[in-house]
């Protein structure tokens, strides 16, 4: 039988369904890319925002099409089922088999009656990777003990509940050996990571052991601002491996705004916490969210995060406008913000961050960095690539690099920046590393 995936959502989402893939490493199936051809085909779908939701609708109407023609069986997991259990049943009729998160353990199970065919239980074992085999996300934790006003991750994930050090390890050095040169460490608040196992927070611990593995970069993601403590940052100057990029949401800059979204900390704090980071790490590449048109927002509380972002100056910057969310804190929330407001305020954000990255990328110019070939443009005959600075979830800048020799996907180079266009920069060829 032919099976096809589609995952959409976060990093996290994908690790699970890079699990799920696994559990069809079999011969009696076989993995296909087109999935008009397919037999089987999983969706694995975000219910995070209204956005997220929007597209999980629409993936699993569309795809379910394919039933008039060759399709056999429709699968649907994730966030979204979890979320909305009851009424996928009612409204999607054409879904073969829900399986929501809470019931990943019986997919085995749940898998082999629907097919016909037994499922050794390899999942969390047997993980193959959807997209290349030189850049992976190690999901260190799931769920979330954070109740941030907006989210509703804890209410789908539940707690967090890390996964042991050991247990990391071992996935860590799985990936090394697949071929894995880039580690993308996740959750949902990494810096929170073995607080519910050990009693402390415990990623310092982590990267330590993370380090001894011969990966070329490992990059650290999701790190809550008052939890970013001085040994933890003393620990990622002493590894060899561990990239000076920090990506921290503060999502938003003024204190009333903060409390009432049920962060921790005040904006001060996220100043000192910024200011230690550049103390440890002079190359230091600091990202960050926002949402902009939160509940109480107003034109004072938003200048207040302009004030913020340009005086912080971060590298690069992903914003989202507010969208109510059932069963948060913040959904009946007074003085909802206008949608047009929203919008307006959004694209004042995003100038100024332009402004502010076109100011970073002018010094970087005559600048060499190592970079990653990430693919190859044939249309515009150009190279895309990452350095340190850029993450694999397309947020960050990129580099465009030409070269008359043809260059290796997925190897390292030493680039020098010659320009940059927008948000991303262009690159000269030094050498190979």
């Amino acid at each position: 039988m032919k099976v096809g995936f589609v995952s959409l959502g976060c990093a996290k989402n994908l690790v699970d369904s890079e699990n799920m893939i696994g559990l069809f490493d079999d011969p009696f199936f076989e993995y296909e890319y087109d999935l008009k051809k397919c037999d089987v085909i999983l969706i694995n779908t975000c219910g995070f925002i209204l956005s997220a939701k929007e597209e999980a609708i629409d993936t699993i109407l569309e795809i379910a099409e394919y039933k008039k023609d060759r399709l056999k069986k429709l699968i649907v997991t994730g966030c979204f089922v979890q979320r909305y259990y009851d009424d996928c049943i009612k409204e999607f009729p054409e879904v073969d088999l829900f399986v929501p998160v809470r019931d990943y353990a019986k997919l085995p199970e749940l898998l082999s009656r629907l097919l016909d065919h037994r499922f050794v239980n390899t999942y969390g074992k047997n993980r193959k990777l959807a997209n290349n085999s030189y850049t992976a996300y190690l999901k260190i934790s799931d769920g979330c003990d954070n109740r941030c006003a907006y989210c509703a991750i804890p209410l789908i994930r539940g707690n967090c509940h890390s996964y042991p050090i050991e247990d990391n390890v071992e996935e860590a050095k799985r990936l090394f050996k697949y071929g894995v040169r880039e580690l993308n460490v996740v959750a949902q608040d990494t810096t929170y990571y073995g607080h519910d196992l050990y009693g402390r927070f415990a990623l310092k611990d982590l990267i330590h052991e993370l380090d001894k593995i011969e990966f070329d970069w490992i990059r650290i993601l999701y790190m809550y601002p008052d939890e970013i403590e001085e040994d933890l940052l003393i620990e990622m100057s002493k590894c060899k491996r561990v990239l000076p990029y920090f990506d921290i949401p503060i999502q938003y800059g003024n204190d009333k705004i903060l409390k009432l979204m049920n962060r921790r900390g005040t904006v001060e704090l996220i100043k000192e916490k910024i200011a230690l980071i550049r103390k440890y790490f002079k190359d230091a590449y600091i990202r960050t969210t926002l949402i902009v048109g939160f509940p109480h927002e107003t034109e004072e509380t938003f200048e207040d995060t302009l004030k913020l972002v340009e005086e912080v100056g971060f590298d690069s910057l992903g914003a989202f406008t507010y969208s109510p969310e059932e069963d948060t804190a913040a959904y009946d929330m007074d003085e909802q913000v206008d949608e047009e407001v929203k919008q307006e305020r959004y694209e004042r954000l995003m100038s100024l961050q332009q402004s502010i990255v076109n100011r970073k990328n002018e010094a970087r110019i005559g600048k060499t960095y190592t970079v990653l070939i990430e693919r190859y443009e044939s249309l515009f005959d150009r190279y895309v690539a990452r350095s340190y600075m850029s993450a694999p979830d397309g947020i960050d800048g990129i580099i465009y690099i030409r070269n008359d020799e043809p260059l290796k996907i997925g190897e390292f180079y030493e680039v020098e920046i010659s320009g940059y266009q927008n948000y991303d920069l262009i690159g000269i060829m030094k050498k190979k590393r």
